[in-house]
């Protein structure tokens, strides 16, 4: 190959991954804009929307809110002091102990006076792991309910949460969670107007990190310490609430957080469960739901409400973080690899030839794009095949609109639920926005390509541990005693 062939072709190659990003960019946009609109829609309706209607209503369907746990003593108590106390008519708490190693639930024993129950699991979905005991409250037994098992991963243990479930919806919830008052009786309101045809919905994810926790309930809402944390409540407010709300609007929503999501239970088990051979179980969940109704050529719908809140604690240091992004690439990589069939086939409708498609082009590829510029672009003024011009227009496109992008992300929340009252939080999240785009991502993609990589490589997948520092918690009495 000559060298004016490879100056050609590496020309070329650059100009395709400006395109790329101008796309990738426009596509958030997009999306932004979309959940602008629908968050106007939504904020014009909630003084109309009969929560307390109902919440007094006695035909309000019962709930069995799921929580997996491995290791998660640190904040457990908070996380189910919360949920045992929401705003709800009927709902029981099943907290399934996954083989933990630290005192998870010791704490859960000592602070819920949880007492031992004989009571068998059913096995309507398959699971591995051994149930070893089940306990529930002394003081309110039909509340909360406590299994310990041998460790199985996240996905046997909502199995096994799944099968104890006695209620028609189910809502999976992680243990670092901690959930807003109204938060279920938001999120279960659409099966409720639509009971036919809500088959799921999710709801939004925040960073508790930085924030007060008074009895199990948010408080007061900062900013995190750190900068690590604060770009992570850009990327989630981008991602989470702007980019679902997007796909939910046009009908194409394939991602349900395992964080905060609800589900008609008997779906659930007609499809299986949650699967072993992923660690993306939340999502392949969703995408396998849309695969069964869609073959059956079912009329439902699959939503995302920006309203109901659960907070997670977000990784604190690199090395956690790095775990995390991982096994999410890892698991994206994974759920598209198992559901291929689908991608351009028009048999299912939007999510075969709008969504898996986008998740294929724009989130599955877009790290190995990311680190392919970094060393294409440099390369390509090296060898004359662009000049500084082009540079210069390209990390604009890549750089500055995705800072734009943020930005808007930032001030469409800001304007629709004012989430964080000092303006100084909000000047951070600007420069959080700002600081994302100078090694964070750089290395986000590293840690995203490694994942899809292992999952194309068929290493073995494990639930890994997350140490959790817990939340900035207060008992309730002490509050009191403050106030």
């Amino acid at each position: 190959m000559n060298v004016e062939l490879a100056r050609h072709i590496l020309h070329a190659t650059d100009w395709a991954i400006f395109g790329y990003f101008v796309a990738l960019n426009s596509s958030y946009l997009m999306l932004i804009v979309l959940a602008g609109l629908e968050f106007g829609r939504h904020l014009r309706r909630t003084p109309f929307a009969g929560q307390d209607d109902m919440f007094r209503s006695p035909l309000t369907l019962p709930v069995s809110v799921i929580v997996p746990a491995h290791n998660e003593g640190a904040g457990i108590v908070a996380a189910v002091q919360a949920m045992t106390s929401l705003r709800y008519p009927r709902y029981e708490v099943v907290v399934v102990d996954d083989g933990s190693a630290d005192d998870t639930f010791e704490q859960l024993r000592r602070h819920f006076d949880l007492v031992e129950v004989p009571r068998v699991v059913p096995d309507e979905v398959a699971y591995t792991g051994q149930v070893l005991s089940v306990h529930v409250a002394r003081a309110n037994p039909e509340t909360l309910t406590v299994v310990r098992k041998t460790n199985g991963g996240k996905s046997d243990a909502l199995n096994v949460g799944i099968n104890l479930a006695r209620h028609p919806l189910i809502c999976m919830v992680d243990a670092d969670s901690v959930l807003d008052p109204d938060a279920l009786l938001s999120v279960a309101k659409p099966f409720g107007d639509d009971p036919l045809r809500v088959a799921a919905c999710g709801g939004v994810v925040r960073i508790a990190n930085g924030c007060q926790v008074v009895g199990g309930r948010v408080v007061d809402v900062r900013m995190p310490r750190t900068w690590l944390v604060r770009v992570q409540v850009v990327e989630y407010l981008r991602a989470f609430l702007m980019g679902r709300t997007g796909w939910s609007r046009l009908g194409g929503l394939v991602v349900i957080s395992g964080a905060f999501g609800i589900f008609r239970r008997d779906l659930v088990v007609k499809i299986g469960g949650m699967a072993h051979d992923t660690v993306g179980e939340d999502a392949e969940l969703v995408v396998r739901l849309h695969h069964y109704l869609r073959e059956r050529g079912e009329d439902y719908r699959v939503i995302f409400v920006a309203e109901p809140v659960s907070w997670s604690e977000a990784p604190g240091s690199l090395r956690v973080l790095g775990r995390q992004r991982h096994r999410w690439h890892r698991g994206i990589a994974e759920i598209l690899s198992k559901h291929r069939r689908m991608i351009l086939n028009p048999r299912y409708g939007r999510i075969g030839l709008l969504a898996l498609p986008y998740y294929v082009a724009f989130e599955l590829l877009a790290p190995f794009i990311e680190l392919s510029a970094l060393v294409l672009v440099p390369l390509g003024l090296w060898a004359d095949a662009i000049d500084l011009d082009f540079a210069w227009r390209f990390a604009l496109v890549a750089y500055g609109y995705g800072l734009l992008v943020s930005l808007v992300s930032l001030f469409i929340e800001e304007v629709s639920f004012h989430r964080y009252p000092r303006w100084t939080d909000l000047l951070r999240g600007v420069l959080a926005a700002i600081v994302e785009n100078f090694g964070y991502r750089q290395i986000l993609a590293l840690w995203q390509v490694s994942g899809a990589a292992h999952a194309w490589r068929g290493r073995p997948a494990v639930w890994g541990a997350m140490q959790r520092q817990g939340f900035d918690t207060i008992p309730a009495d002490a509050a009191d005693l403050a106030a």
